[in-house]
Order: structure tokens, then sequence, then C-alpha cells
């Protein structure tokens, strides 16, 4: 039996996903989240096979979750299961340890061999993923200069940044002072040669750091 954390923060997505998995006899769902957080904290104590990953989401981003439930629970595979197919948001997951990719528009086609082949320990990309990937690959496109750059941490308070907190806000998020969400704020700003938020918001966007459009 597989067993399988959702996370989505859309309430009605995690629901077709689980009507789609209830079909399966060898699938079963262990336990769901609507943010990154959550999704760590369920596969830290529930020690599930898969956790099926939204890219974009506030709090935690998927990027940044996948890379920690990889890192922490090494025997967990991760899924993402995205609205986007942009080789940047794909070629991070991947970075960050995902086992696939599959499109939400055809969850019910591709999802299903997306769990078999991670099952098996192998890798799943649907046709339009590995089309975009394939073509971002011809052009050049995908910085990796923000993983290169920056330390998880700092990528997490970009995120937060982008989506309009304030320093004390992400301090409270994130349980540290607010002195040291600054000096993270000095210090990406410094790495990335931005000032001010205006510029850290679009540079989150252009690298798919945060669900903001």
């Amino acid at each position: 039996m597989l067993r399988v954390v959702l996370v989505d923060d859309h309430e009605l997505m995690r629901q077709g996903l689980r009507s789609i998995l209830e079909r399966e006899e060898e699938v079963e769902v262990v336990g769901e989240a609507a943010s990154g957080v959550s999704a760590l904290e369920l596969a830290r104590t529930l020690a599930p096979d898969v956790v099926i990953m939204d890219v974009a989401m506030q709090d935690l981003n998927g990027i940044e979750a996948t890379r920690r439930i990889r890192a922490e629970c090494p025997r967990v595979k991760v899924l993402a299961l995205s609205s986007h197919s942009d080789a940047r948001y794909v070629t991070a997951m991947l970075d960050a340890g995902a086992s696939g990719y599959v499109l939400k528009a055809n969850a019910y086609d591709d999802l299903r061999r997306a769990l078999n082949a991670a099952s098996r320990g192998r890798s799943y990309l649907c046709a339009d993923v590995t089309e975009a990937v394939v073509g971002s690959a011809r052009h050049g496109a995908g910085s990796t200069r923000t993983r290169a750059m920056l330390s998880g941490r700092e990528r997490e308070v970009l995120q937060l940044l982008a989506e309009g907190l304030s320093s004390p806000q992400i301090s409270q998020r994130l349980y540290v002072a607010t002195s040291t969400i600054e000096t993270h704020r000095r210090n990406i700003a410094r790495k990335l040669g931005l000032h001010g938020v205006a510029d850290l918001t679009k540079y989150a966007i252009r690298e798919g750091l945060t669900s903001l459009e």
C-alpha cells in the first residue's frame, strides 16, 4: 500500500485529488496539508511514501517545502502537482529533490503513472512539462542564480517579503528576532544587487519564488 499525503492550499483541489486516489486500490491518503509548513510536519510525523506537493503556496512554497522534506526525510518521495508548466518551476522542484512533476489539468491521467514511477524509485514528467523543460534548455532559460546565491532561510524571507509581509510579521512567522530578519533582508539585497521591496518582489515573482502573479 502506497501511503500518500496531499498538499494544496485549496480545499476543493485536495478533495478532487482524494477522489482520484481513492479509486486506486494500492493507494491510501493518510493526511492532507494546506501549506508547506504543515506538509513538513506531516512528513515528519506520518513518514508517508509520497507527498503530492502543490508548487505555488504562501507561508512556505512547495519548492522550499520539498527541499526540507527531502533533507529531513530522505525516504519520502515528493511529486509536484502544479498549474504551472514554466521551466523555472519544474527545474526548481527537481533541484529541490522532487521525483516528478504533473500538471493539475492532467492530474487524472498522469497522477497514477507518477505515483507508480515514484514507488519504483523512478522519475516522471508529464508530456507538457517535458516539452517545456526541453524548450527551456534549447533557449538557455532557467536561471539558477537565486539557488546558488541565497541560503534556504534567505529564499524563505524573500518569498515572504514578496508576499507583502513586514519584517516584524516575518519574524513572528519564522520565530526569530526582527533584527535577524532585517539582517537577512540586507544580505539578500546585497547578494542580488537590488534595493527596496519593489525590486525584491519583482525578482521573486520572476524567479518563481512566490505564488503572486
